[in-house]
């Protein structure tokens, strides 16, 4: 019994820390995802299409992390990480949802946690966008740029 209990948690615990993990590459994801469904409808097949897709979410992955470390104006980084941070919000929202739903009855008090959950996830996925990229030519990073 008891070790069910902790192989629960255990699952529940590496479940979460994956949802962090993963949380900033919704937006890629999506790319990615939406490209190769593209390819698929126009005829690219499977193969093609998950080869299109992969090579989407690289890019869209790659020119962020380029626009963060080399665009000047610092709207401009703050509306690429908004990009990254926005969909990983509403994933972590619509996650501590599934999870919370099973866990208490209140309505109320489900969408509080989602809430709160969808801004833990916006929080980690900002603060790992900004941190990802490597320094810039003079050494610093872009958060500090």
């Amino acid at each position: 019994m008891i070790i069910a209990i902790l192989g629960s948690i255990t699952a529940i615990a590496v479940l979460c820390w994956l949802l962090f993990t993963l949380a900033i590459y919704a937006l890629p994801a999506l790319g990615g995802v939406a490209a190769g469904m593209w390819a698929y409808q126009t005829g690219a097949g499977l193969p093609g299409s998950v080869l299109v897709g992969l090579v989407c979410a690289g890019l869209v992955f790659g020119l962020a992390q380029f626009l963060i470390l080399f665009a000047r104006p610092m709207w401009l980084k703050l509306a690429v990480a908004l990009a990254f941070v926005a969909p990983a919000a509403v994933a972590g929202f619509h996650a501590t949802h599934g999870i919370v739903k099973h866990l208490m009855p209140s309505e109320t008090w489900q969408t509080v946690f989602s809430v709160i959950g969808a801004a833990a996830v916006g929080i980690t996925a900002f603060v790992r966008v900004t941190s990802m990229a490597p320094p810039g030519p003079t050494g610093q990073t872009p958060a500090s740029i």
